[in-house]
């Protein structure tokens, strides 16, 4: 039994493009960080394949399914990083303890204790003043004295 890859009268080609569409236009709709949309492209290369060469309807799939794997992977290892440790902009907080010079204090950031590090690593920050965050470095926030920033 040979497993047909002509529903509906369609050619391969034809259906490997009309998968493709769909997937790319998946990603306009719903953001899937590319994946749908390599999927896609993975569809439009088995479609120029099966163009120019007969292959099975399994041989296609699975030439889709690695395609997609490797589009996948190779895009998602080509894209940019974000910097997850910047912050759009300074926010208050509170310090919970004192910051020393080149140490690690407490702060009351959003209603919870963050670990804290003065930006100027020659200033002392005392418990219960106020505080502009101005990056977070994975769960340590980097404060600046409200003094600092206001004179």
């Amino acid at each position: 039994m040979q497993l047909s890859i002509q529903p509906f009268g369609f050619s391969p080609t034809l259906l490997w493009l009309l998968v493709g569409a769909i997937l790319c236009s998946i990603e306009l709709v719903v953001p899937t960080a590319f994946t749908a949309f390599m999927m896609g492209v993975s569809a439009f290369v088995v479609a120029l394949l099966v163009m120019l060469l007969p292959l099975p309807a399994a041989l296609q799939v699975v030439l889709w399914l690695v395609f997609s794997i490797a589009f996948v992977y190779l895009g998602h290892r080509l894209m940019p990083r974000r910097k997850v440790s910047s912050m759009e902009d300074a926010t208050e907080g509170q310090t919970l303890t004192e910051i020393l010079p080149g140490e690690m204090g407490r702060v009351l950031y959003e209603g919870n204790s963050w670990k804290a590090r003065c930006e100027d690593e020659k200033l002392a920050i005392a418990p219960n003043q106020r505080v502009y965050v101005v990056r977070r470095e994975g769960t340590t926030l980097v404060v600046l004295p409200e003094h600092l920033l206001k004179s």
